[in-house]
């Protein structure tokens, strides 16, 4: 069954399916985490088997919240479950929206929850196959560069973090 998450339908928040919200380019509540770890960042890249942005390079976390799941604890869940990363202590880095083609007629319209996780020393994550086909810590000179360069690499959403919202989720790192 299709997981349900939270849309606007008509502009009520409704429980949707997770893929006919994609299919429909509806506007839903999503979560995204970036863990660091001084001038490094976490990322991962997606399994293939995912319907969308298979094998692309994304931030290190990102989901959609259950229906009524509140947004921390829909980012605990994640970072669990794809990463193997529990009590994980993130912070709430502010709300962002963007609209992003991501491929065979799917349109991510999202309304984020960012969360940022400050760590002392690297983790080394447990990837769950089924979400993850590898992780790595860039650092976020190396990872701008490489957006620039091959930016066909990586999900869209990660491309419009780093391009608009890089302030916002690293401050002055």
């Amino acid at each position: 069954m299709d997981d349900l998450i939270p849309a606007w339908v008509d502009g009520v928040l409704t429980p949707v399916g997770k893929l006919a919200a994609h299919q429909q380019g509806l506007r839903h509540m999503a979560v995204s985490v970036f863990v660091l770890c001084g001038d490094r960042v976490l990322i991962q890249r997606r399994a293939l088997g995912k319907y969308h942005t298979p094998g692309l390079w994304a931030n290190t976390c990102c989901t959609h919240p259950h229906w009524q799941e509140n947004a921390a604890t829909c980012a605990h869940r994640r970072l669990d479950q794809e990463l193997g990363l529990r009590d994980m202590p993130i912070t709430p880095a502010g709300t962002v929206e963007y609209r992003a083609d991501v491929g065979g007629g799917l349109v991510e319209h999202e309304v984020v929850d960012l969360f940022v996780a400050r760590l002392d020393a690297t983790v080394t994550p447990a990837p769950n196959t089924d979400e993850v086909m590898d992780t790595a810590w860039i650092t976020l000179s190396d990872l701008r560069a490489d957006l620039i360069a091959r930016p066909e690499r990586y999900t869209p959403w990660l491309r419009i973090y780093m391009d608009q919202h890089a302030d916002q989720i690293f401050g002055t790192a």
